[in-house]
């Protein structure tokens, strides 16, 4: 009876593959043959010489144990040691000093034995799959992972991995108009990991400026290659999003790769983010531009830096103040993190003049063959520039930058805007 549910015991643990236990068979093998020597020890104390031989293919199992023969009366060690007379009752030729070896027979093994391997067994397997666990989400921390909602708590949302692992998605790394319905998939990614009461519990986040890395390295095969690198990225979850990006090769245009054709890329981003507005931001090390760049929408006239206090004052049309602070606060908030500045804005008061007549009207006139209409076109669309007065509060090498043109093109330029607009004065 005893023997049978020992065998029964071992047959389940090892039936199908990895026993059903999703370890594979060298762990499994090892775990098995450490549990039968704790029970065999208590049994037959710590000194035994005991040898387990496990066949996982064939489902044998032997235990051996050997003990070194004494003469009667120098018995000290039961455990390690039979006396002579004991030895020749098993094998007559038996001779002092030599090991007798005994199979262990599992009918010997007593209803306790086969409860306390059962018990030790479940317990040393779910500590392994516990350890083995936390080492691979230790690996992952900053990994997308897909969990399925299993529960839904006031505090936290508890997912379960394709393996059924359990992970906790609080209340504070949720987007806050994120809908949660128990069996969809959601997901994040790894925050952090930690044991609590001995199991590993892993934190998951959909608010993480991480969160948000990952998956253009999803979308766009460009970052992934290493082609284009996001130098920093801030966010207030489900509302906005900045993402500064650079590429070291010319013939990328960075944000242009990121937002795709029609913003194909970036569409399916937003849409993990519950319709969070991302503004891929050129990066550049130059400071005011940067700036400029990190407030649009709004046009900005002019940046007064102050590089010890790192911040940044702010010029703009009135009209354009409302853009730059954003809804809330928003966009300037996002901005001043991304540049590392502290932004202050400030409303341009000037009375208007012949300065700030319309740039195109340069490209209609007889200006036409001094400045023409694709350098229009470049201090428009890649400096923001609109008039004449924002052009000349820049120098010639900032213009030049800012609107990709050859310093003599950006020369050409001012001179003809100050030559006119000196004679408008006149």
């Amino acid at each position: 009876m005893e023997k049978n549910k020992l065998v029964e015991v071992y047959a389940e643990l090892m039936s199908g593959e990895e026993g059903g236990y999703n370890i594979d068979r060298e762990t499994l093998m090892k775990i098995m043959e450490d549990v039968f020597r704790h029970i065999l020890t208590r049994r037959y104390g710590n000194n035994s010489r005991i040898n387990i031989i496990l066949n996982v293919d064939h489902g044998d199992l032997e235990i051996q144990r050997t003990r070194e023969i004494v003469e009667d009366g120098n018995l000290t060690d039961p455990d390690s040691q039979i006396e002579l007379s004991d030895a020749i009752k098993i094998e007559s030729d038996f001779e002092v000093g030599e090991d007798l070896t005994e199979f262990i027979r599992v009918e010997d093994l007593d209803r306790r034995d086969i409860l306390a391997f059962r018990q030790n067994f479940v317990a040393k397997i779910t500590e392994y799959k516990k350890d083995q666990i936390y080492k691979k989400y230790k690996e992952r921390i900053g990994e997308i992972v897909n969990g399925e909602v299993y529960q839904i708590w006031k505090k936290e949302i508890l997912l379960h991995d394709d393996e059924g692992v359990e992970l906790i998605l609080p209340k504070g790394e949720q987007i806050p108009r994120d809908f949660y319905k128990k069996g969809e998939t959601k997901r994040a990614v790894v925050k952090g990991i930690e044991m609590k009461n001995g199991s590993p519990q892993i934190i998951v986040s959909r608010i993480s400026p991480i969160f948000l890395e990952r998956l253009f390295e999803e979308e766009v095969p460009e970052v992934s290659d290493g082609l284009i690198t996001i130098k920093n990225i801030v966010r207030e979850p489900g509302v906005r999003a900045k993402i500064s990006v650079e590429s070291y090769d010319d013939r990328i245009d960075p944000a242009g790769a990121c937002i795709g054709v029609r913003g194909s890329r970036i569409h399916g981003i937003v849409q993990e983010l519950r319709n969070e507005n991302i503004d891929v931001v050129p990066y550049t090390a130059n400071a005011t531009l940067y700036i400029e760049r990190a407030l649009k929408p709004a046009k900005i006239s002019s940046v007064e830096l102050d590089d010890e206090e790192r911040i940044a004052r702010v010029y703009m049309k009135s009209d354009q103040v409302s853009k730059a602070i954003g809804t809330g606060g928003c966009n300037i908030k996002l901005a001043s993190r991304l540049t590392g500045y502290e932004i202050e804005v400030y409303s341009e008061k000037y009375t208007e003049s012949e300065s700030d007549v319309d740039l195109q009207e340069f490209a209609d006139t007889k200006y036409a063959d001094y400045i023409e209409q694709w350098i229009i076109d470049s201090l428009k669309n890649k400096a923001g520039w609109d008039t004449a007065k924002a052009v000349l509060e820049h120098s010639v090498e900032e213009i030049a930058e800012r609107a990709d043109l050859e310093i003599e093109t950006a020369e050409q330029v001012v001179k003809v805007l100050q030559a006119e607009l000196s004679k408008g004065d006149e």
